[in-house]
């Protein structure tokens, strides 16, 4: 036991991976510094992992590693518990174990939160710990607080976020170095960025998981991921990034949430944002939020999403409010879990994906021939698609020829519809269209 750890705060860690182990390491490495501004210690008192080999990677005395995470959760000598195993499986178990004996719990765990967040709200009240999870949503970024505790006057009216670092590590090397879509992805799986299979992050969902729990704690509602309208970024190719450069815009995958209709309209795709907004400028692995309400006007957040030590430093953050909390009421709640009492949570619908009006820069590929363009816009305006752009190739290049269009606001069912029959009756379209959302604040007239 380490010099007045009896008198301190005793954590049970779960996951010695590398956030565990971040987490373990700033607890002991900064321990005079979090003291200071706590008033009293907080360390692990017992950490776990199916991995023995991990006890090495820990600053731990001997004795305080373990293979059998229950074992921490049953102790009543732990009254804090940090899962970080991810998945919905055994840490799922463990939380619901810990909450509902009372524990407070800090994860990182998105999914787990995206998936089962009323489940987890139930649990947390009713045996009146805390429930932290500031590293689920942009690592370093403060996104939970933020909307949970310092605009808790306000109405949030959007959100908009880059809030996977593979992604944008992908977009800015195609971006910057005119890659293809794969060849920047092995870059990013060679960085260590991209998992061996990226299919979480590069087809959305990673970012679906962190939006649905944004916006359930901007609007006081419960909001399943499954429900979102969410496009990777497979499709992306240099080429349509150039034509986004000759329009002014720069693309990203973009998390995007509205109150829209009675409704909240959340979706997550490849986005094209001015060269003037704040998020085109945000790029490698980094990540950006930006919020708007009625009160504070527009809060952008800036920092890294992932990563050992960013990801920690919001673990041990989320740790310090429990130990605050109980210092002073003795239990946790003093913060509602999703921002608002349990009793005020509404369920407002996701507004359906064919309803969102956006504005649309569509590529099509298509025969070099006299009246194709006509042929095009006349479909899309039957369709009730108005044509702000228009980019076509000269006729000197072989083969088929991009046709670039940029359109006024339009429906998603419209466009959809459009380009079905485009697809269908056109023979001279070689290709399926590439289609990217617009998001502008001052759009053409």
């Amino acid at each position: 036991m380490q010099p007045n750890d009896k008198d301190g705060v005793a954590v049970g860690l779960l996951g010695c991976g590398t956030v565990g182990t971040g987490v373990a390491r700033i607890l002991a490495e900064n321990r005079e510094v979090i003291e200071s501004r706590l008033g009293g210690p907080l360390y692990v008192a017992a950490a776990a992992d199916l991995d023995p080999g991990r006890e090495k990677d820990i600053p731990l005395p001997r004795g305080r590693f373990t293979t059998d995470a229950f074992s921490v959760v049953n102790d009543p000598a732990i009254p804090v518990v940090v899962e970080l195993i991810g998945g919905q499986g055994v840490a799922r178990e463990l939380v619901m174990k810990a909450l509902l004996a009372g524990k407070s719990v800090v994860t990182a765990n998105k999914h787990m939160i995206a998936a089962h967040g009323p489940e987890i709200l139930a649990a947390a009240e009713k045996g009146g710990g805390d429930f932290l999870f500031e590293a689920a949503v942009g690592g370093c970024m403060p996104v939970i607080k933020t909307l949970r505790e310092t605009l808790v006057g306000n109405r949030v009216e959007s959100m908009y976020g880059i809030l996977n670092g593979t992604c944008n590590y992908i977009l800015s090397r195609i971006t910057f170095e005119n890659l293809s879509f794969e060849e920047a992805l092995a870059g990013a799986q060679a960085a260590g960025y991209a998992e061996a299979d990226p299919s979480l992050d590069v087809d959305g969902w990673d970012t679906a998981h962190k939006l649905a729990i944004a916006a359930s704690l901007a609007w006081g509602t419960r909001v399943d991921y499954k429900s979102l309208f969410v496009k990777g970024i497979r499709r992306i190719t240099a080429m349509d990034i150039r034509f986004a450069e000759t329009f002014g815009y720069r693309v990203k995958l973009l998390a995007i949430a509205k109150k829209a209709q009675g409704a909240v309209e959340c979706r997550v795709h490849p986005t094209m944002i001015p060269m003037n907004n704040l998020l085109s400028q945000v790029n490698g692995a980094m990540n950006a939020f930006l919020i708007r309400s009625d009160r504070a006007g527009e809060i952008v957040l800036y920092g890294q999403g992932a990563g050992m030590m960013p990801t920690a430093s919001a673990v041990v953050s989320d740790l310090v409010d429990v130990a605050r909390n109980r210092a002073g009421a003795g239990s946790g709640g003093r913060v509602p879990v999703f921002s608002c009492q349990p009793g005020a949570m509404r369920d407002l619908p996701v507004l359906q994906a064919d309803r969102v009006v956006t504005r649309y820069y569509v590529r099509f590929a298509a025969v070099d021939r006299p009246g194709v363009l006509s042929k095009l816009s006349g479909i899309l305006g039957e369709h009730g698609i108005s044509i702000s752009s228009v980019h076509q190739k000269g006729r000197h290049t072989e083969g088929p020829v991009p046709i670039v269009m940029l359109t006024h606001e339009a429906r998603e069912a419209d466009m959809q519809k459009a380009l079905t029959e485009i697809s269908e009756s056109l023979d001279v379209v070689t290709d399926k269209p590439v289609l990217i959302r617009i998001e502008d604040d001052n759009p053409p007239e």
